[in-house]
């Protein structure tokens, strides 16, 4: 029976205050302070990629090398009377945050990836004990995250069902573009009676990046019978708006190291409180199996918790900033707009989305000089930015369709978080104007 001093008791939890948003007894972060608590970065690098790994504040370093030495300094003691409470500490602030109903909804993982385990594993374990059919259906969008596919593939495939992908375009130019192409792949999913048992959907697509009607999508699942609904945020807390409740996905999880100022590595799975929703557990099975999945995540045996504690100080560093986390998503997002829209004007070429289809990254595509034909390419381009232009962005391909001809077929996913400064977006334009006006070509790189 999972303890009530890690699940937490009820009379505390159903109805909790929300974090604040802004701070009041602490005066506002300053820009050299900014500067300060991110000055452990290379300052050679003009790091536009905040989506891969995210960034830590020196301060919740600090924190968390405090506690990693206590720890060491008495493990069984920090075991006993720290670890368990520090984590429920961590999961109340995530569950404030991302308003879901009860503290038991949330689960600390390392990363989207495991959480995606996590529910898939679930679904493999359906098919094998006869509960799903073979060849009943799971959707998802053809932009999920490589690793999320191969997790689909790996539980959902193997264990003998259908996936379709729902064809997604880009550049994008509205919603409904999205919503049209996920209702198509429903019905194909539908097709000679079968069963939609799961739809896995991005809140933010990783590569290219667009942000995702998630509520829509939902509510045309629920609609059409689809019988539960995984939502692979990793991008989105810290990024975008994140409201469980809102929502309404059965099973919902976020990296809290991309944008949300967490140490590597630190992720939440949501599950809805719902007799479906039950039987979850973490692949890797230790001493706290079958006490519910927040209990099982907590302990996977001896390892460093540390990223896991140090929610609450991540928050105090959020809420020096004008507007807390809300304030900090804005400022983003009116930011990354306006340099993808710079470097766009600068390069004769287009943005990937309308802005209000981004978030704190944006798709800007790159001259059609530079000859990009293969994902291959982007890497080798990639490479080459960072080696001699001291820049770190990532590219992707996007293959020209039949019949298109002189298309744009190279994007730069561009990031803003609070550490970055105009300099960062003009060495990049800079760096791409030089190779053009060089006549440089990818075929010019040796592989």
């Amino acid at each position: 029976m999972a303890s009530n001093h890690l699940n937490g008791d009820s009379h505390i939890l159903h109805h909790p205050k929300k974090p604040k948003l802004s701070s009041t007894s602490t005066s506002l972060i300053t820009p050299s302070e900014i500067q300060s608590e991110f000055c452990h970065h290379d300052p050679s690098v003009a790091r536009i990629n905040n989506g891969s790994f995210g960034s830590c504040p020196t301060s919740v370093i600090k924190a968390q090398q405090v506690l990693q030495l206590e720890f060491l300094r008495q493990p069984d003691h920090f075991y006993f009377n720290c670890l368990k409470e520090g984590i429920l500490k961590s999961r109340t602030v995530i569950k404030q945050l991302i308003n879901a109903r009860h503290v038991d909804e949330v689960s600390i993982v390392d990363n989207a990836t495991t959480a995606a385990a996590i529910v898939l594993q679930r679904i493999a374990w359906a098919f094998a004990e006869g509960r799903f059919d073979k060849g009943d259906v799971a959707i998802m969008l053809h932009y999920a995250y490589g690793a999320v596919k191969k997790s689909v593939e790996a539980y959902v495939t193997r264990a003998g069902g259908c996936v379709i992908e729902v064809q997604m375009p880009f550049p994008v130019n509205s919603n409904d573009e999205i919503i049209h192409e996920f209702r198509k792949a429903l019905e194909r999913g539908k097709e000679n009676g079968r069963k939609i048992r799961l739809a896995v959907i991005d809140h933010i697509t990783s590569m290219p990046c667009v942000v995702i009607p998630v509520k829509e999508l939902v509510k045309i699942c629920r609609e059409e019978g689809v019988d539960q609904v995984f939502v692979d945020a990793a991008h989105a807390i810290g990024c975008t708006d994140v409201d469980m409740q809102d929502i309404a996905a059965d099973f919902y999880t976020s990296n809290l190291h991309k944008w949300f100022f967490c140490p590597p590595s630190i992720a939440f799975l949501y599950s809805r409180s719902s007799p479906k929703c039950l039987d979850l557990h973490h692949p890797v099975v230790s001493h706290e199996y079958g006490n519910g999945l927040a209990m099982e995540s907590a302990w996977i045996g001896t390892r460093d918790y540390s990223a896991q504690l140090v929610v609450p100080k991540v928050l105090d560093f959020v809420n020096r900033f004008e507007g807390g986390i809300e304030g900090i998503k804005k400022m983003n997002h009116d930011n990354a707009v306006e340099m993808g829209q710079m470097l766009a004007k600068a390069w004769g070429t287009n943005l990937g989305c309308p802005p209000e289809m981004c978030a704190s990254m944006i798709m800007v595509g790159l001259p059609a000089s530079l000859a990009i034909s293969s994902d291959s390419d982007t890497l080798k381009l990639r490479a080459h930015l960072r080696e001699n232009f001291g820049v770190e962005v990532p590219l992707y391909y996007r293959a020209p369709k039949d019949g298109e001809v002189g298309v744009i077929t190279g994007y730069a996913r561009i990031s803003y978080q609070v550490y970055n400064k105009f300099e960062d977006y003009t060495k990049f334009r800079d760096a791409i104007n030089k190779l053009v006006c060089d006549g440089f070509s990818c075929n010019l790189l040796s592989i």
